[in-house]
């Protein structure tokens, strides 16, 4: 099987799904946001294939997604931590877990309950917002498909 690449798409959906689409990746990433660092303790905590774990990793971190750092003292010893794009992900993970929250809930029906570490408030529903912070539906929106040149040119000569 031909695994089609989206790094030239023009879609940012695409080109991000090919950084981090698969389950396993965006697993990884969960995990590295609760901390999990070791090789050892991703594939403790995932239950996953020491190969596949592998492929991941080196994945998320020519990807820059995840750094690998030698913290070694005694022979090589790597953790891998979240980069600043990798941090980036974190409403991305919250929206697909919100999503799976409502529509494919756990077995027991408990939820996790993401609270704020300063507040101790819950986490409130990611949403997409207008400028002015209002919530936006899928309705409400639109996708302009050729940037108005003279905006483009007007700023350019400012």
């Amino acid at each position: 099987m031909i695994r089609k690449r989206f790094d030239d798409s023009s879609c940012s959906v695409a080109r991000a799904l090919d950084e981090v689409g698969d389950w396993w990746s965006l697993l990884i990433v969960l995990q590295a946001m609760y901390g999990t660092r070791r090789f050892v303790d991703f594939q403790r905590e995932l239950g996953i294939a020491r190969n596949i774990l592998c492929d991941r990793l080196e994945r998320l971190v020519s990807n820059k997604v995840l750094r690998k750092v030698d913290v070694g003292e005694h022979g090589s010893r790597f953790e891998y931590r979240l980069t600043d794009k990798g941090r980036d992900l974190f409403p991305v993970v919250i929206a697909l877990r919100q999503w799976g929250d409502k529509w494919n809930p756990a077995p027991d029906g408990q939820a996790l309950d993401l609270r704020d570490r300063a507040s101790g408030r819950p986490v409130g529903t990611m949403q997409v917002q207008d400028a002015d912070g209002q919530p936006l539906t899928i309705r409400d929106v639109f996708v302009r498909e050729e940037p108005d040149t003279r905006q483009t040119a007007n700023r350019k000569t400012r």
